[in-house]
């Protein structure tokens, strides 16, 4: 099944999407895919068919976003927790994943067409090495791209990412590269795994679970949640829309918070745009290692 799909949309969705787009539209959404096990188990499927159905929603999620003009989405695919369940499943998520990231690089044209950055969030030495250079290479081959962007968090949590950019930080000062006075909330959301994307605007958690299990805590502060019960491989594009809708009703509440959060102006200093920078070098040069090395064991 495709990641990049065209719009399958009939008359009267295409009426109601063009509808909600003359309100306001979230520019980042945020989901938690949640219910595949319960899917699964409540058609008589084995575990791993449930996350398969899981991935055919994530990639018609997708392309709802698409068609509502939403610039940027992240999914939480694989908690670190995940790692916790039985080693027969772990092993299904892991060879799914490496099939799909298989098939997303067997479609270069239309990433390049579609003009779509892929970026994954997350410890990638938890990962097998295989795993690690899929993700190195379709992260390389869609760096430059720039008409939509696609955050997939895998082997992620919340606590780890801060956990990485607490050390950062103090490896910034232990080498001089910054000062203690340098830090600040905006050195440590520079040094998260999101650096380079806005915080979402709306967070969306299917399964009827109302927790945010370690997701983008740091960036969700000032977003809009909407749960529903509906389990993730049967959420449809009304499910999506009501979403949208929730959102909108929230919109000018949303406002006035952020209005308050920023009356207080971010400045950033030469020292922490440096460390920055190099921070984000360091991490490509990584990168090209996993993609070099993927060729190089091939040989």
């Amino acid at each position: 099944m495709s990641w990049i799909r065209d719009s399958t949309l009939n008359c009267f969705q295409l009426l109601a999407v063009k509808i909600l787009r003359t309100g306001h539209i979230p520019k980042h959404v945020a989901f938690i895919m949640d219910g595949n096990r319960r899917y699964a188990s409540k058609n008589g499927m084995e575990k791993i068919g449930g996350h398969t159905k899981g991935f055919d929603k994530f990639a018609e999620t997708l392309q709802w976003c698409r068609d509502l003009g939403i610039q940027e989405v992240t999914f939480y695919a694989f908690s670190i927790e995940n790692f916790k369940r039985k080693q027969e499943e772990v092993d299904g998520l892991l060879n799914l994943a490496e099939e799909k990231f298989e098939k997303l690089l067997s479609e270069k044209d239309k990433l390049k067409e579609h003009g779509l950055c892929v970026r994954i969030i997350g410890n990638f030495s938890l990962l097998p090495k295989s795993i690690q250079q899929l993700m190195a290479e379709t992260m390389l081959f869609t760096k430059e791209h720039d008409k939509g962007f696609l955050n997939i968090a895998f082997a992620y949590t919340s606590r780890d990412e801060i956990t990485h950019a607490i050390k950062n930080v103090i490896e910034g000062v232990r080498s001089g590269d910054i000062l203690s006075e340098d830090i600040d909330e905006n050195l440590i959301s520079n040094c998260l795994h999101t650096s380079r994307s806005p915080n979402p605007d709306l967070l969306i958690r299917t399964s009827g679970e109302v927790r945010i299990s370690d997701f983008l805590m740091w960036q969700i502060s000032g977003a809009c949640i909407y749960f529903t019960s509906v389990l993730w491989p049967e959420f449809n594009l009304w499910d999506f829309l009501n979403a949208i809708f929730y959102y909108q009703r929230c919109y000018s509440d949303m406002q006035k918070v952020t209005k308050i959060q920023n009356t207080k102006p971010t400045i950033q200093n030469n020292r922490q745009s440096t460390y920055i920078d190099k921070l984000h070098q360091e991490k490509h040069i990584a990168l090209e290692r996993m993609y070099i090395d993927k060729y190089l064991s091939s040989t």
